[in-house]
């Protein structure tokens, strides 16, 4: 049997499968078994699956796999959970701490029991509506959120050629300046409409700032009405000090053995390899 306990946690909607795996015993190289587990019918279903693993360079290290299998570089409402469920399992002994991930180095501060902040690697912004805040994320300026064709012109950016190989996250964002957008995400990994997205929130909140006439910080709100905040510095070219914070919940505790699970899952994981 492959037991392990997991806690199903949510960062403002966007829901995580959070494992303690300081011991380096989960299949992470097998992304079945991932999407397996995250298999919203015959798994526990969530938007990622999030492991705290050693890390010789900081408090901890973060692994982040899309319900798909494959592994992403960050995921911004998930290292606002993982910075939770790290100080529950005491893998950090703060409130403040310091974790790896593959886009970099973040840091993390429990601001209150169920909210957190993170601080984000400086987003990049090759184009006005195209920024790279760990994760790439093509922003789509709309009139109105709640009737932009999320699923439908979401996976036809998500999948053109002007993103191939890899593909983006593609955000539909209405502004409000100068200090709010509404935003609603088709997530790469996920291949649907996420109920939130931290990256998402901070590469709206970037290009909004540079070119739809919004200052920090900024006021994010998503699909199921939860607030985030984004906040930072931008000098007129380059954005520094960016930081996400917003609501963090445990939903529940349990432990499963996911050697029982269906491997049936729809689509195949593009990669999987755990170094």
């Amino acid at each position: 049997m492959a037991r392990f306990s997991f806690a199903k946690m949510h960062g403002a909607g966007n829901d995580f499968v959070l494992i303690d795996d300081r011991s380096l015993a989960f299949p992470c190289g097998d992304g079945g078994r991932v999407a397996a587990l995250a298999a919203r019918r015959t798994g526990i279903g969530c938007e990622g699956v999030i492991l705290v693993q050693p890390s010789v360079a900081a408090d901890f290290r973060m692994r982040f796999f899309n319900p798909d299998g494959t592994e992403a570089d960050l995921c911004g409402n998930g290292a606002r959970c993982v910075a939770a469920f790290a100080r529950d399992i005491g893998a950090v002994g703060a409130d403040k701490m310091l974790f790896e991930t593959r886009a970099g180095m973040v840091a993390a501060e429990i601001e209150e029991p169920t909210r957190v902040r993170v601080s984000v690697p400086a987003p990049r912004l090759p184009s006005k509506d195209f920024c790279i805040a760990g994760v790439p994320h093509r922003i789509v300026p709309v009139g109105d959120v709640s009737r932009a064709d999320v699923e439908g012109e979401g996976r036809r950016i998500r999948f053109s050629a002007e993103f191939a190989p890899q593909g983006t996250n593609v955000d539909f964002v209405e502004y409000s300046p100068p200090g709010r957008l509404s935003i609603r995400t088709y997530e790469r990994g996920v291949e649907a409409e996420s109920g939130a997205c931290g990256t998402g929130a901070v590469s709206a909140s970037v290009v909004g700032v540079a070119g739809y006439g919004l200052k920090f910080p900024v006021e994010v709100h998503t699909l199921h009405g939860y607030l985030l905040q984004v906040d930072g510095v931008f000098d007129g070219q380059n954005f520094s000090n960016i930081t996400l914070s917003g609501p963090v919940k445990r939903v529940f505790s349990g432990v499963i053995d996911i050697d029982e699970l269906e491997r049936g899952f729809a689509g195949s994981p593009r990669q999987s390899v755990c170094p």
